[in-house]
């Protein structure tokens, strides 16, 4: 037994012997009750009885109330997780262990609904009221904050989640062709004439920001201006020919449908492809960008569905040592320190790691970067050019 649980089950204990005790108690006084109505029916008044009747149906109630309450479980709870595409593996370990644990601790079976896809498409979604998500995890905070610009998070959502919300993470990695023909070592390398490369679509994918955000501050934040990181992007937009989705849509078509020279992707999506077979080589680019996921409870639903309690203790257990150890087995980066110290020579630190706040935060990324007729959309019209 865990030190958590004890205190629980000693609560539960206590609580037991005492309903047991009271319902004993109860059933004697009833029988006696029983008995005294006997001997006063041939000696009192209909009064008497009455009142006597009355006091029965009473003791009665509360023998009942006491062995129903000590046999009885909580209802049920369903929640719905909506989550970034590449984070299925994951929770397929982490959300049984979390129902096991919550239905030892608190007699109650959880049933959690998960689906998986591009996450600003998810995002696009959850606002809409098509998914009626009681927990977000998601590929970046930009996605997280559009849901409480729609108000159905409260603000200051980041502060009440260790970690400022980030519940896991991962950095950018570059994987190429077997021999590596198109020789590519760098982000400038994707700029090369002739290489085609594999990468998700902004409008749909977390993945695919922190792409763009990756390409644009290898040049930005490395000594050149902007002008300079704007015609790199687009040399790089230019060698993509269809954008997919999402990151897995990204995965599939270059790992099992053998289409491009170059993909880019999360770290972790590449060496858990590695570690399933297909061993081709990547590089992680010393300059490199932090790809934090934020987690947080979507409040105007939680509180719709009654689910807050326990839809909080998911996103707890999800900072765990138990849960951080399943997504650093699937290769994320974890944010909790004693797993993170466990990996540290299985994941060396990048020498340059930018993150969005370099880059200005997410209130000025999305309005240079990815607001209708921002840089992104004159990257994509030049590319095609």
């Amino acid at each position: 037994m865990s030190k958590s649980q004890q205190p629980t089950q000693l609560s539960q204990y206590l609580s037991e012997g005492i309903q047991a005790y009271v319902m004993k108690a109860l059933q004697t006084i009833q029988l006696w009750h029983q008995h005294t109505i006997r001997s006063w029916l041939n000696r009192h008044t209909v009064q008497s009885f009455v009142s006597l009747f009355l006091i029965g149906t009473f003791l009665s109630i509360a023998v009942a109330s006491c062995s129903g309450s000590s046999s009885a479980s909580k209802n049920d709870v369903n929640l719905k997780l909506v989550s970034f595409s590449v984070t299925k593996a994951a929770h397929d370990q982490i959300i049984p262990k979390f129902v096991e644990s919550w239905k030892k601790e608190h007699n109650q079976n959880v049933t959690i609904e998960a689906t998986y896809g591009g996450s600003g498409a998810q995002t696009a979604e959850v606002i809409a009221g098509s998914q009626e998500a009681d927990i977000v995890h998601l590929a970046l905070p930009l996605d997280v904050i559009k849901i409480q610009q729609a108000g159905l998070i409260k603000s200051g959502w980041e502060i009440r989640y260790p970690r400022n919300g980030i519940v896991s993470k991962s950095v950018a990695a570059i994987v190429t062709r077997e021999g590596n023909p198109k020789n590519i070592q760098t982000w400038a390398d994707l700029a090369k004439d002739g290489v085609k490369i594999i990468a998700a679509n902004p409008k749909t994918s977390g993945i695919a920001i922190w792409e763009f955000l990756a390409f644009w501050s290898s040049v930005s934040l490395t000594g050149g201006d902007e002008t300079a990181a704007l015609d790199y992007v687009t040399k790089v937009y230019k060698n993509i020919p269809v954008l997919t989705k999402d990151a897995r849509e990204a995965s599939d078509s270059f790992f099992q449908q053998g289409e491009g020279d170059v993909l880019v992707n999360y770290e972790n999506e590449v060496i858990l492809a590695q570690i399933g077979g297909l061993k081709l080589p990547y590089v992680v680019p010393q300059v490199n960008i932090s790809i934090d996921n934020p987690v947080a409870l979507v409040d105007k639903n939680v509180d719709k569905h009654g689910t807050r309690e326990v839809a909080q203790a998911f996103v707890n257990f999800l900072y765990s040592t138990e849960a951080q150890r399943e997504f650093a087995k699937l290769q994320y980066r974890p944010v909790n320190p004693t797993v993170t110290q466990e990996v540290a020579s299985k994941q060396p630190p990048i020498q340059t790691l930018f993150t969005s706040q370099d880059l200005g935060g997410w209130e000025i990324i999305q309005k240079k970067f990815f607001e209708d007729g921002a840089i992104f959309d004159k990257v994509q019209a030049a590319s095609k050019a």
